[in-house]
């Protein structure tokens, strides 16, 4: 891998073969799986490690033994999405994924083993054991294998704390055909200079969009970036209105977005309310082990009913040589925080978890734009429907990261253009960050209170006038003044946030992981929500 060019080259634009905007497993995926003799430029807006992949505790859902089938698989996808997944992005997503898989162990990813045999564990809405993890830390574990690659890596140069800015189409160059992106614009967050990036393909594997709520378990870089950026390009988005709660969350003041993965679950965890009653029962009869919808929103029924802060997940029951090797990390923050998990229960409540949708994206990854991928959290593949099945999210970015590269290693590339330098000549620099500030943390305060688990027509018009003034306001801050990342980050979730509101209020029906009181019925036929920029 390379080092960025020096920052005395930065007003001259950067030419490669392609652009991957992300460094998760996607992102890096895409990199290790494109053809050694392909340019690449790897740009991310923190460290190459920070990001929502790494964060992944449960796994990877694979079929893997006799015991289980595609069937079966391809059954409990669609059951979890009601009925709104794609069936032939399903079918190729579950039928891949036992080769992406095989690919990261001849990557040397330590997947964890029992009696010589890859150990599979299940999760809540899973029919099987099919789930390959790395203990507890199966996000992590795999990113520092791949991270180690691409250092080794001589045609790639990473581009660390470089923010997207917007994507460089040919329609905005005023070149004539089909529209096709080009190149991008990304903010140097060492010197504050927007650079101009060439290339005739763009991979998009920025993530989702978590911090739009109050309450998350992503990190601070799931701000909807490519999402944003390819829908100001003129890309359709679907599906937003189904954002995943995750059902537990660790309630403490201390442990900021701390993910109890759904494998507690799995593994016999009970949830509790504060009093020792367990409550799941009176919800669904496959109890812990319903999809997460349905136990995200029992628990907030229960919360609201009983008034209480959290509910509790009991997995005490369990030894305690048990949790110390199925859930190491799990035990040890705990117990940082003075709960040990094999004696006490662990305070849970949800949080906002997965962008189901996200941009529209075929089997390739093609987007609405000639020369533009979207993978992974930031893509709406068809795969998800209505709700994420647990675990699919992991092997959706490999499996999509081999189809789009296998695309690209065969496609061929136009001529390149001559693509203008940002132009900041006329704005000058911000003089109340305060601004910004105050608009991110109002924003994701309504859009937690208002377009969250359980939703009514008021509540979503209220968040909608709300997005209409910060846009505003954004849009005038935009204009004139030097930009920031956390301006360009609260643009992004902004637009991201008014997506997920339009989507919401276009479908008239409970389904999956939105719920409205106004529309608590189930329609008969399943419809995706599709936007397009040009409406």
């Amino acid at each position: 891998m390379n080092s960025r060019p020096a920052n005395t080259a930065a007003r001259s634009t950067l030419k490669f073969d392609v652009l991957i905007v992300g460094s998760g497993l996607a992102g890096l995926s895409s990199a290790l799986l494109l053809p050694a003799d392909k340019k690449i430029a790897i740009i991310t807006k923190r460290e190459i490690n920070v990001g929502s992949s790494g964060w992944a505790q449960g796994g990877m859902a694979a079929v893997w033994n006799k015991n289980d089938s595609f069937e079966a698989h391809i059954k409990d996808t669609h059951i979890a999405g009601a009925g709104l997944c794609d069936t032939d992005a399903t079918r190729f997503v579950v039928e891949n994924a036992p080769k992406g898989i095989a690919w990261l162990q001849t990557m040397g990813v330590p997947f964890s083993r029992e009696d010589g045999e890859l150990h599979l564990t299940r999760e809540g809405g899973h029919s099987a054991r099919r789930i390959v993890h790395v203990t507890d830390a199966t996000g992590a574990a795999v990113q520092q294998t791949l991270i180690a690659a691409v250092k080794q890596a001589p045609n790639v140069t990473l581009f660390e704390q470089h923010t997207l800015v917007d994507l460089i189409t040919s329609d905005k160059l005023g070149l004539p055909g089909p529209s096709r992106c080009v190149g991008l614009y990304a903010l140097d967050s060492d010197t504050d200079e927007v650079l101009t990036f060439e290339a005739p393909q763009t991979i998009l594997a920025t993530g989702g969009a978590g911090k739009v709520y109050l309450y998350t378990t992503n990190p601070d870089t799931a701000t909807g970036d490519g999402i944003a950026a390819a829908w100001r390009a003129g890309c359709r988005v679907r599906n937003m209105e189904f954002i995943q709660f995750h059902p537990t969350c660790l309630y403490h003041p201390h442990a900021k977005s701390f993910l109890i993965s759904e494998a507690v679950r799995g593994e016999g965890g009970r949830l509790l309310l504060p009093d020792g009653t367990r409550f799941m029962e009176q919800h669904d009869p496959r109890l812990e082990l319903a999809p997460r919808d349905v136990v995200a929103r029992a628990i907030d029924f229960e919360m609201k009913k009983g008034g209480f802060d959290c509910v509790y997940l009991d997995i005490s029951h369990q030894p305690k040589s048990f949790l110390l090797e199925h859930f190491p990390n799990i035990y040890a923050r705990c117990l940082e925080l003075g709960i040990d998990i094999s004696k006490q229960p662990i305070p849970v409540v949800p949080a906002a978890h997965y962008t189901c949708g996200g941009v529209l994206a075929d089997l390739k990854g093609h987007t609405d734009i000639d020369g533009l991928y979207a993978i992974g959290e930031a893509a709406c593949s068809g795969l998800h429907g209505a709700n994420r099945l647990a675990s699919n999210s992991l092997v959706e970015c490999l499996v999509f990261a081999q189809a789009a590269t296998t695309d690209i290693a065969s496609a061929n590339n136009p001529a390149g253009v001559s693509l203008p330098a940002w132009d900041d000549s006329r704005v000058s620099d911000a003089d109340e960050a305060v601004v910004i500030s105050h608009n991110w943390d109002e924003l994701r305060r309504f859009m937690w209170d208002y377009v969250g688990i359980v939703r009514t027509n008021k509540r979503l018009e209220r968040a909608a006038h709300r997005i209409a003034l910060l846009k505003s306001e954004i849009h005038e801050f935009y204009s004139n003044f030097h930009v920031t990342r956390d301006l360009l980050e609260l643009r992004n979730l902004v637009q991201v946030a008014d997506l997920i509101v339009r989507s919401a209020q276009a479908r008239h029906e409970s389904r999956g992981l939105h719920f409205s009181r106004d529309y608590p019925q189930l329609l008969e036929q399943a419809i995706p929500t599709t936007l397009s920029p040009r409406d």
